[in-house]
């Protein structure tokens, strides 16, 4: 029987993390067609610690990881979103009305909620769909695990690759498989706003 390569004594669900988390920066620096050098002066890392993130040899502060999340124009739930296994108990985290953390897309405006706690299950956050227009959207929007989304203001369509348009109004609320592509365009006068919170 072969050795275990978590044999190190890394338990199996950070090994598993910290991988996943590598395969979704490597994956967006490619995208961009960038070496690793390229993207490391884009985050201000070092090329050799861009490698290591994406080969799983080392972990990365959450400052590193937020450097990455604007020089990749990654989305939210794509980099941010990590295993909650941390075996840390009584956690708390604690976002005042509109202080979160502001990250923009050409669709979008999202605000994360409680991002100081990196390690764990669920990705809260508010977004502004400032799309119009589902041709705005040069892909799917599409990532592992699920959503829930509630429609806190305005009006929008929510448009994805296995059923029909589904329009939505503030108080609607919609839980979906977020592998599955998607993405949503306001059609009230104003920016519809959402609370989405992303499941791993």
């Amino acid at each position: 029987m072969g050795e275990d390569p978590r044999s190190d004594g890394t338990p199996p669900e950070d090994t598993d993390e910290g991988a996943a988390l590598g395969r979704s920066i490597r994956d967006a620096r490619r995208e961009k067609g960038w070496t690793l050098e390229e993207a490391g002066r884009a985050a201000g890392i070092g090329r050799s610690t861009l490698s290591k993130i994406e080969n799983n040899q080392t972990k990365p502060s959450f400052d590193i990881v937020r450097r990455l999340t604007q020089a990749l124009d990654m989305n939210p739930p794509q980099l941010f979103l990590q295993s909650g296994q941390s075996g840390i108990s009584g956690r708390r985290d604690f976002t005042p009305k509109g202080q979160g953390e502001i990250r923009k897309t050409a669709t979008y405006l999202h605000e994360l909620l409680c991002s100081e706690l990196t390690s764990k299950r669920m990705l809260p956050y508010v977004a502004t769909i400032r799309a119009r227009d589902i041709s705005e959207f040069e892909h799917w929007v599409r990532h592992s695990g699920e959503e829930f989304m509630y429609v806190l203001s305005g009006e929008l369509i929510f448009i994805s690759e296995h059923y029909r348009p589904l329009p939505m109004k503030a108080g609607d609320s919609l839980y979906y498989d977020s592998g599955m592509g998607h993405g949503c365009v306001s059609t009230s006068e104003e920016d519809a706003q959402v609370l989405w919170v992303s499941l791993e």
